[in-house]
């Protein structure tokens, strides 16, 4: 995880080196990354995840463990409360977002890319998905699908009643299914596709580059409005193909080309200049097709791109 995900940090009250943690900080620590990763899914922003988590644990620093029965259910419930309030203020300032609003990249271990599910659910392709669900919807989905929580304990987290949870989720995954990718693409055949955009893209062979894009390919930029990039969805192949040749990605120089790397449990293309990234390109495939690229020039949403993060279930 980055320096600032990684460890209790900014979250918790400095102690001597070496020094034993008290009970709460140990507990906090220990399901930290568990945390940030609940907190990250529900918000897509991985600075608001650590606002999140902040607010949880000098909520939890408060708690008389004694009274607690399940430490970990205790702090995803305190966390998952405050990434709902946060959700739906998120949700106004993004009306208010210049051009696409997309989620914020980390830099993943490879240890994601080998928990296909974890994986699949951080996503840039499903982290828009989960984007078009009301705050309540994704909260359930998060902790149903992807940390097999149980009714009960969702319940509790969102105040709602198990039964009333168990309508959520359902109707939360016929959303979903109706609009995720149509089969979990493997490491292996997203690299494969990669490269040959890759390759495309840098030759400028604008033939081999239609050849890997969907007929109804969907291009997103996120700037911020500081950045170049498209102020709108670009739609179709032969117009997003034009957009890429355009855009400058392909004529990287050869001391600073598009690199490979991996994003949010897949790989992606990064862009560094003068040692600093300035964008990141990940993509949706598609029955061996790339149907959605987006790409992040937006230079606050870059920052956990220099250290790993890691992600926990």
């Amino acid at each position: 995880m980055s320096q600032r995900s990684g460890d209790v940090g900014h979250a918790a009250e400095p102690r001597a080196h070496g020094a034993p943690m008290d009970p709460a900080t140990e507990a906090f620590v220990a399901h930290r990354s568990l945390l940030f990763t609940v907190a990250y899914e529900m918000l897509g922003s991985a600075a608001d995840a650590e606002d999140v988590l902040q607010e949880t644990w000098l909520r939890w620093r408060g708690v008389d463990l004694d009274t607690v029965r399940d430490q970990r259910a205790f702090l995803v419930r305190i966390t998952t409360r405050r990434a709902l309030d946060r959700l739906r203020a998120l949700r106004r300032r993004r009306e208010s977002y210049v051009g696409p609003w997309l989620p914020e990249p980390l830099l993943t271990a490879p240890d994601v890319a080998e928990d296909v599910e974890l994986a699949d659910s951080v996503s840039m392709a499903m982290l828009l998905v989960l984007e078009t669900l009301a705050p309540t919807e994704r909260a359930v989905f998060v902790l149903r699908e992807v940390f097999e929580l149980e009714y009960d304990e969702i319940a509790e987290a969102v105040d709602k009643t198990p039964a009333a949870v168990r309508q959520i989720a359902h109707r939360a995954r016929t959303h979903v299914a109706a609009r995720r990718p149509r089969s979990v693409i493997s490491a292996a055949e997203t690299q494969e596709a990669l490269e040959a955009f890759q390759r495309a893209l840098e030759t400028g062979d604008l033939q081999s580059l239609l050849d890997k894009l969907a007929p109804d390919v969907v291009y997103l930029g996120d700037s911020g409005g500081v950045a170049p990039a498209a102020s709108a969805p670009v739609v179709g192949a032969d117009q997003v193909a034009s957009l890429l040749a355009a855009s400058g990605l392909g004529q990287a120089t050869a001391a600073e080309p598009l690199r490979p790397t991996q994003v949010n449990g897949y790989p992606a293309l990064m862009l560094r200049l003068g040692g600093e990234t300035t964008a990141v390109l990940a993509v949706r495939i598609d029955e061996g097709l790339i149907t959605g690229l987006y790409l992040v020039r937006n230079p606050e949403k870059l920052s956990h791109m220099e250290q790993e993060t890691v992600l926990r279930r």
